[in-house]
């Protein structure tokens, strides 16, 4: 049975640095620029010590009252190659999956939510040749998920059923911080909702307690640099769309203490 936060570390071998395909990360803000959610992964093994540390290192995010919600499992070789056999019998008997306990996606999107998840799913399988009335071929990529894109290493996030958004806001936090270290360590990630479908079966084969609900997953590993997949852009809304700014051009002219430049 695998351990909450655990990896096995006989099941995957040290990655020499002098082998690494993917860059690292020189600082925070580079480490947001290169990150992607990445859907081709090397067949190659990761460090155990180095995904030890970077789950550890992750929990210093914040979070509201320090009540750390994040619950994680981490799956690695031979557990992780079980757990794809027995999500392909799952696809094949519940192709649909068994149902989320929450709503991946609000049920009446709106504009302009809809339109960037329209937009993306389109750049997705524009670059693998996938068209869009090939809705056969389109299910069988997406099916990918829940074998966390070949991935050498696959993570889960729960939460106790009695948090609330906030608790869910802080998840959020761990995981993007997950993904940031993992872009210094040279490494890429894919998190993914796709695994929400299927509750009880992730929960009986890593043994949660009832307790506690799937929150995400997330693969983990080095992304093929020549995957098509893995190199189309992901558009992000211009500043003026998000941002408000107010009194932040005074704020600029001020020095500490009252003075004025």
């Amino acid at each position: 049975m695998l351990l909450r936060a655990e990896v096995p570390g006989n099941l995957v071998r040290p990655t020499s640095p002098s082998t690494s395909r993917s860059r690292p990360a020189t600082s925070v803000s580079d480490a947001l620029a290169t990150r992607r959610s990445v859907r081709a992964f090397l067949d190659r093994p990761v460090d155990a010590k180095l995904i030890r540390d970077i789950v550890q290192k992750a929990a210093r995010a914040p979070s509201g009252g320090n009540l750390q919600p994040w619950r994680i499992w981490i799956v690695a070789g031979e557990p992780l190659e079980r757990l794809r056999r027995l999500m392909d019998e799952k696809l094949a008997s519940s192709p649909r999956g068994e149902g989320s306990e929450y709503h991946v996606y609000p049920p009446d999107l709106a504009s302009p939510y809809a339109d960037r998840r329209f937009a993306v799913g389109e750049a997705l399988y524009r670059s693998l040749g996938i068209p869009r009335e090939d809705r056969d071929a389109r299910r069988r990529w997406f099916a990918r998920n829940w074998r966390f894109f070949d991935a050498p290493v696959g993570l889960f996030c729960f939460v106790d059923r009695s948090m609330g958004p906030p608790q869910w806001a802080d998840l959020g936090m761990y995981l993007q911080s997950v993904m940031l270290l993992l872009r210094e360590a040279g490494l890429d990630s894919c998190p993914q909702e796709a695994w929400a479908l299927f509750p009880r079966t992730i929960a009986d084969f890593l043994s949660a307690p009832d307790g506690l609900m799937l929150f995400c997953g997330m693969a983990i590993g080095e992304a093929d640099p020549e995957a098509p997949v893995n190199s189309f852009p992901t558009a992000r809304a211009p500043l003026e769309e998000f941002a408000t700014f107010i009194g932040l051009e005074q704020a600029e002219t001020t020095i500490p203490f009252g003075g004025k430049l």
